[in-house]
């Protein structure tokens, strides 16, 4: 679930679903004033894959989303829960 109002801006957020990174990938697009046509260009990829990643289609290739990701100027990072508990 995204941290703050607006995860794109404040740099940060905590990702439990697949729409959690459909809505960032959203703001960021937004934020840098894209269509989902420009973005599906730059990153050599059909519309359709950005509108399902948008939508948080859980199904979605993990590769073309981190693609799609790192195209935008984001990152994943991957640490342990806060407690260490699963």
């Amino acid at each position: 679930m995204p941290i703050g109002n607006s995860p794109a801006s404040k740099g940060a957020a905590v990702v439990q679903t697949a729409a959690d990174i459909g809505e960032l990938v959203r703001e960021r697009r937004r934020a840098l004033a894209l269509k989902q046509t420009d973005v599906a260009g730059l990153g050599s990829t059909g519309n359709r894959f950005i509108i399902e990643l948008e939508r948080g289609k859980p199904t979605v290739q993990l590769q073309k989303a981190l693609d799609v990701l790192s195209l935008l100027g984001l990152e994943v990072l991957v640490r342990p829960k806060a407690g260490g508990q699963p």
